[in-house]
């Protein structure tokens, strides 16, 4: 078997997904229960809550591209980056989901420029807001990068839900 049933009811084909079973209101209600950084947060921090801070920090032409730039998590869960790094199948189950959900979105496969440097903001805002405290020479991939000047508060999931799939309706 590799399809997973979504909070929609529908089969998604992990392998061989396609845009048809990608749907706005399964990737807002896995985001908004999938906490970031495998839960390691001092509380709950959800990806949808993530995805939506990348958005307002980007160009709205680019807003659903940031919206979704996570989306993918929504069916293969939210696995840490270093681990990642070292499992490339999981890199290309990642990369064949992420073609589906923008065939299904109509959007580039390569994420623009301010999506990436709204990524990098936010995990430095992030570090800063919601992360336990640690030395601050251990995120090399942080340095340069200013985090927001506003801090984040966390929303509880069935709140950011519901923000999340009106998000995505306006899609």
């Amino acid at each position: 078997m590799t399809w997973l049933l979504t909070a929609s009811g529908r089969q998604f084909d992990l392998l061989n997904p396609t845009a048809a079973m990608v749907t706005p209101y399964d990737i807002a209600h896995a985001l908004a229960h999938l906490c970031r950084f495998n839960g390691h947060t001092r509380q709950h921090y959800s990806v949808a809550q993530h995805s939506l801070l990348v958005a307002d920090l980007c160009p709205e032409k680019h807003q659903l591209a940031a919206l979704l730039h996570d989306a993918t998590e929504a069916y293969i869960g939210n696995m840490v980056r270093p681990l990642k790094q070292v499992m490339p199948q999981y890199r290309q189950v990642e990369e064949t989901i992420w073609q589906a959900i923008c065939d299904r979105f109509n959007l580039e496969p390569g994420l623009p420029d301010c999506v990436l440097r709204a990524d990098m903001v936010l995990l430095a805002t992030e570090r800063r807001d919601l992360m336990p405290a640690h030395p601050e020479d251990e995120w090399k991939c942080l340095e340069g990068i200013p985090a927001m000047p506003k801090r984040i508060t966390p929303s509880q999931p069935k709140r950011r839900a519901c923000s999340s799939s009106a998000a995505f309706r306006a899609a």
